[in-house]
């Protein structure tokens, strides 16, 4: 597999710099030859997390929630309740319903992004359509809850590998660069609308449930993804910190700050080295678009993220996630 990546990297390359300069240059041939196999190695996990988030959030669909008429919230909440009242296939209005969102993901997030979104929910709609899921029990608790878990997991595997399978949260994004909200205060206006309805539609304690269901898989949501709060503060340390404040200003569309540090691991009476340490703020869905940057200019450097309730001023909601 390691001798494939590096061939089809070293041709890529090849064919990218023949464009560029029409002669090959060894060392750019060489750079360009790195970057490729660490994006080609990036997309080969990041699928394979969409495929297992597809696996795990049609589990939840098929062997849980559709058979025993259960909701959700978000757009797959939506779905749910327009299959009830409707009867049209459900892996059609995953499609069709986030759609709209996945479009809206171009500008707001980044082609990249969206594209994968694409084939996420395509993903989903032809596992929901047509993979033989066993019903496994059709008591309410035990359906609202692990429902909600194998949902939740499925919509946070998805966000690990840089995409999502319910549009909501791409309208929560764009709503919060629109108005003075922040993307949770939109989610949970846009939720109460949806359990509002299924209350009038259906009855109070389908809606119930349905709050049950959507508490479960946010919660399961925040334990698959590390940090799944609207912002993530990354702390990067790296001989190339310079490469990295450029990339993260012109590649990443943000800003960043610098601190002046020393690295600690040496011996008593060793000098110690002084080094630039770079802090920056980005939102949980541009986690994987920073991962691989940095690992294309230092695969040694060290990172740590964490959680972080909400941000504001500077460029936070000023700039495209592109």
């Amino acid at each position: 597999m390691k001798k494939i990546l590096n061939y089809i990297a070293s041709q890529a390359a090849k064919s990218r710099l023949q464009k560029q300069f029409g002669d090959e240059n060894i060392d750019l041939l060489k750079q360009k030859t790195h970057d490729i196999r660490v994006e080609l190695r990036h997309i080969l996990v990041e699928f394979l997390w969409i495929l297992l988030g597809v696996l795990s959030a049609s589990f939840g669909l098929r062997g849980f929630l559709l058979p025993n008429s259960f909701l959700d919230g978000g757009v797959m909440g939506i779905s749910l309740i327009t299959t009830e009242l409707t009867g049209i296939s459900l892996g059609i209005l995953i499609v069709a319903i986030n759609l709209p969102f996945i479009i809206m993901a171009f500008s707001t997030i980044n082609h990249r992004f969206a594209i994968k979104s694409i084939i996420a929910v395509v993903l989903l709609a032809v596992a929901v359509h047509s993979m033989p899921f066993p019903t496994v029990t059709e008591d309410k608790l035990l359906v609202s809850v692990f429902g909600g878990f194998f949902l939740g997991a499925g919509i946070g595997l998805a966000v690990r590998g840089g995409s999502v399978i319910d549009g909501t949260e791409v309208l929560a994004v764009f709503i919060s660069r629109k108005l003075p909200l922040s993307i949770g205060d939109v989610i949970f206006a846009f939720n109460i609308i949806i359990f509002g309805v299924a209350a009038y539609v259906f009855s109070i304690e389908i809606a119930l449930y349905a709050i049950l269901t959507y508490l479960t898989a946010s919660k399961t949501v925040d334990y698959v993804i590390s940090g799944v709060e609207e912002y993530i503060g990354a702390t990067i340390i790296s001989n190339h910190s310079e490469e990295i404040r450029m990339m993260i200003i012109e590649t990443m569309g943000r800003a960043c700050t610098i601190y002046s540090g020393k690295n600690g691991y040496a011996k008593r009476g060793e000098t110690l080295k002084e080094t630039d340490i770079i802090y920056t703020l980005i939102t949980r869905l541009e986690i994987s678009k920073l991962e691989t940057e940095i690992d294309k200019i230092d695969s040694k450097a060290f990172v740590v993220m964490h959680s972080i309730k909400d941000a504001k001023g500077g460029m936070i909601k000023k700039r495209p996630m592109e």
